[in-house]
C-alpha cells in the first residue's frame, strides 16, 4: 500500500528485510487488534518466522536431527538407536496423553524428557544435539497444557506437497504472474480434494459456467456449522 510504503519511508526503514519484518509486525498486531485470539498455537520445525504467538515445535522434525547424525563406529550407532527408541517411546506417551489428558501424569513425562535429552553417551555429537533440543523444552512438551495441539506438521507437509513437487521438477515460474497462477491452482485442487470435490470437474463447471459444483467457500461453511452442531 503506498501509505504504508510513504510511512515506513517517513520512518527512515529503508531495506528491505527491516521493511518486510515491520510490515509483518504491524499485520499481526491490525489482527491481535481487531481481537484475532492470544492463544492461537503455531507448530513449526523450528524456522525463526513461526515462533510467534503460542508456538510448538514438530517432534518428527526434532528427532530427524538425531536420525541423520552419522556416527563412527558401532558403539556410536548402538547410542543412537537407543535414543531414538526412548525418543519415539516418549512420543507415542505424548501422543496418548494427547487422546485422554490426566495432570498426573505430567511430572513423569517431563521428567522423562529431561532424562532423554539431558543424558550423556559415546557420542559427543549425539550429546550436543540432545543438548540443543532441550533447550526447547516448552515448546516440545506444550502439548501437556493444550492437549488440542498435534505434535508433528505432517498435515502442513502433506498441503504443500504438491507445490514441493512442482518447484523440484520446475525449478520455479518465469514470472509473478506465472507465480500466482501456479499458486491459485494448487490451492484449487488441494481444497477440492480436502472436500471430496473432483478437482477436474470444478474446473470444468466454472469453465463452462455450469454452476452445478457449489462455491467452495460455502462448501466450507456448510461443512464447518455442520462439524459444530455435532455433539
Amino acid at each position: 500500500m503506498p501509505a504504508w510504503e510513504a510511512h515506513l519511508d517517513a520512518l527512515g526503514i529503508t531495506r528491505e528485510r527491516h521493511r518486510r519484518i515491520a510490515t509483518e509486525g504491524a499485520l499481526l498486531g491490525g489482527l491481535i487488534q481487531m481481537g484475532f485470539s492470544l492463544d492461537l498455537a503455531i507448530i513449526s520445525d523450528g524456522a525463526g518466522q513461526f515462533a510467534i504467538l503460542l508456538h510448538a515445535l514438530c517432534w518428527v522434525h526434532a528427532e530427524r536431527l538425531v536420525h541423520k547424525l552419522i556416527p563412527l563406529n558401532d558403539r556410536q550407532r548402538a547410542d543412537q538407536a537407543r535414543v531414538r527408541g526412548e525418543i519415539w517411546d516418549l512420543y507415542a506417551d505424548l501422543k496418548a496423553y494427547r487422546r485422554n489428558p490426566d495432570p498426573a501424569l505430567r511430572p513423569g513425562l517431563e521428567e522423562r524428557f529431561d532424562t532423554i535429552f539431558t543424558q550423556r553417551t559415546s557420542y559427543i555429537t549425539l550429546d550436543r544435539t540432545l543438548n540443543r533440543l532441550h533447550t526447547h523444552k516448552s515448546e516440545l512438551l506444550l502439548v501437556l497444557e493444550r492437549p488440542d495441539l498435534v505434535l508433528h506438521t505432517n498435515g502442513s507437509e502433506s498441503d504443500i506437497r504438491g507445490y514441493v513437487k512442482w518447484r523440484k521438477i520446475s525449478g520455479g515460474t518465469r514470472s509473478d504472474l506465472g507465480k500466482d497462477c501456479r499458486d491459485g491452482f494448487a490451492s484449487l485442487k488441494k481444497t477440492c480434494r480436502k472436500l471430496g470435490i473432483s478437482f477436474w470437474d470444478y474446473l470444468g463447471d466454472r469453465i463452462k459456467q455450469l454452476g452445478t459444483v457449489p462455491l467452495l467457500p460455502d462448501v466450507i461453511r456448510e461443512r464447518a456449522l455442520a462439524a459444530s452442531a455435532t455433539p
